[in-house]
């Protein structure tokens, strides 16, 4: 065999080391993820399993069956954004992606506040997901240890939420070798949750054919929508635009394969792939789930409106007998809150860490500090637990009316987290739409990738497209529509998700106005080279 050589790890962890210096960064963090684990952390974070576990009922309860079919559409708009992420992941293979890119793209205060929307986001989230944990770890433990929590109990949420937040701290300072290795099982976790479940439901009996899928059972109209909501009897221009939101709220977190970046060998190389091939096969694993559930939907006129009330704990409690079969979707499901918990907690931790290296935040040199020993952003990793456990315990603030504060209603029966939530998406999009149009004004001003992955002639398409989706996206996440309109009951809570939007753009603009983050923030000494 001649022409083909082998380069050894150790000598591609030299190269990336090399690659991360010419931006100015020493190799700190332990760079040992391969591109499965690389590609794990993304779909763990996406998370097919907990996105539609929590969010079936508000999909099928807005748009009937037919919601299935705006997946795709949201799936193609996120690609659009996951190809600009890839090719500047390849070009800029440096931990807390996105507040690099923008500070690289466009410069020190653009990437500052592209971090800071994005941080804060990322960190609801954590505490979004994890508080989610207790609706099935309470009942699997009630079955298996005859038990009596109650997943409603406001304490017992904070309890459950708390304790998870600390084991997944303990695991993430310990190495990012258990970061790779649990999201490696987080993903045929979430293959059992997914696509295990959809053939368990398919052998033990559909209740409806194919065309059932397309059918809206009347959903459009508020007499028989299962929610109650009124779309005036408009679908597409009215019932769509809703539910699409079920799917908006679940495909992200394929960036986080680019915030791990400086832990990944050959990272130009895989990171761009992690982060394509984690959004596409979440689509499909997604895709195929739904699918099961919604024929899993019992016949008969109560059928529908039956699921909404149970989820899907009522569809595989009611098609399922098996007392061991139903624990162990149950085990399967909080083993996917886990992990994908645990994923997102370690982006946001990269972030801080990424932040805090560059001088941005306060305490930036303790936060900044590595573990000698495992090698991981303890601290930074400390506030990414101490932060979302904080937030958790906005769950036990429900109001049992509506409270208005001049044209501000805070819906009642809504926790204040939910609120929170809304934020932790539209957050998360408008970070992305920030970077996507950085990209757009780089490549408008001369500047080429030089990653091992390049979108060459389709870049400015591509990125257009990105734009152009992440904006419908935002404006239909923020919309204030009035609290008793099907958006602003089910999902953005009329002006609530705007007002946290604002309000953390002013907290980022006084700390801006008075710290100057931005100037403390050093250019990347390749940055000249590279634009």
């Amino acid at each position: 065999m001649s022409g083909i050589s082998v380069v050894p790890e150790a000598n591609q962890g030299d190269a990336d080391a090399a690659q991360l210096a010419r931006f100015g960064y020493g190799q700190e963090l332990k760079r040992v993820l391969n591109l499965f684990e690389n590609f794990a952390v993304a779909f763990c974070y996406i998370s097919p399993v907990v996105g539609i576990y929590s969010l079936f009922v508000l999909g099928v309860g807005t748009a009937g069956p037919r919601y299935i079919w705006l997946m795709p559409i949201v799936v193609v708009g996120q690609l659009f954004v996951a190809l600009v992420f890839a090719e500047l992941g390849s070009h800029y293979p440096i931990a807390g992606a996105l507040f690099q890119w923008g500070k690289n793209l466009i410069g020190p205060g653009y990437g500052w506040w592209v971090g800071w929307i994005y941080g804060w986001a990322l960190i609801m989230t954590v505490a979004s997901v994890d508080t989610g944990f207790v609706i099935y770890a309470g009942p699997l433990l009630n079955n298996l240890f005859h038990t009596s929590f109650n997943p409603a109990d406001p304490n017992q949420i904070l309890i459950f939420t708390i304790v998870l937040i600390l084991v997944q701290l303990a695991f993430n300072v310990g190495g990012v070798n258990f970061l790779g290795r649990i999201s490696q099982i987080g993903v045929y976790f979430e293959i059992i949750g997914t696509f295990g479940i959809a053939i368990l439901l398919a052998i033990t009996g559909f209740h409806h054919d194919l065309g059932y899928l397309f059918s809206s059972q009347g959903a459009e109209n508020v007499a028989t929508n299962p929610l109650g909501v009124d779309f005036g009897g408009n679908w597409w221009l009215g019932a769509a635009f809703v539910a699409i939101l079920a799917h908006v709220y679940i495909f992200y977190g394929f960036e986080s394969a680019g915030d791990v970046a400086e832990e990944v060998v050959q990272a130009s190389r895989r990171v761009p792939r992690a982060i394509i091939s984690s959004l596409i096969t979440a689509g499909i694993t997604s895709f195929v789930l739904v699918a099961a559930l919604l024929l899993t939907i019992p016949a008969g006129k109560d059928g529908l409106a039956n699921t909404v009330s149970g989820g899907v704990p009522f569809l595989i409690g009611s098609n399922v007998s098996g007392a061991f079969i139903q624990d162990l979707a149950l085990f399967v499901v909080c083993f996917a809150f886990f992990s994908c918990g645990l994923a997102i907690q370690a982006a946001a931790a990269r972030v801080i860490y990424s932040y805090s290296r560059d001088r941005a935040l306060p305490a930036s040199t303790t936060l900044a500090r590595v573990s000698p020993r495992f090698r991981t952003p303890a601290n930074a990793l400390i506030v990414a637990a101490i932060v979302p456990a904080l937030f958790a315990v906005l769950a036990r603030f429900t109001p049992s009316s509506n409270i208005s504060i001049l044209f501000i209603t805070i819906p009642a029966h809504v926790n204040a987290l939910f609120l929170l939530v809304s934020f932790a998406v539209s957050g998360i999009y408008l970070a992305f739409l920030l970077v996507v149009l950085a990209a757009l004004i780089a490549r408008l001003r001369g500047w080429r990738p030089e990653g091992s992955f390049k979108l060459g002639k389709w870049a400015l398409p591509v990125m257009v497209a990105g734009l152009v989706w992440l904006t419908a996206m935002l404006v239909n996440i923020l919309l204030p529509s009035g609290v008793s309109s099907p958006r602003g009951a089910l999902f953005n809570y009329d002006w609530m998700t705007l007002i946290v939007v604002v309000v953390i753009v002013a907290l980022g603009a006084l700390y801006s106005l008075f710290a100057h983050p931005a100037r403390r923030i050093q250019k990347p000494a390749a940055q000249a080279d590279h634009s």
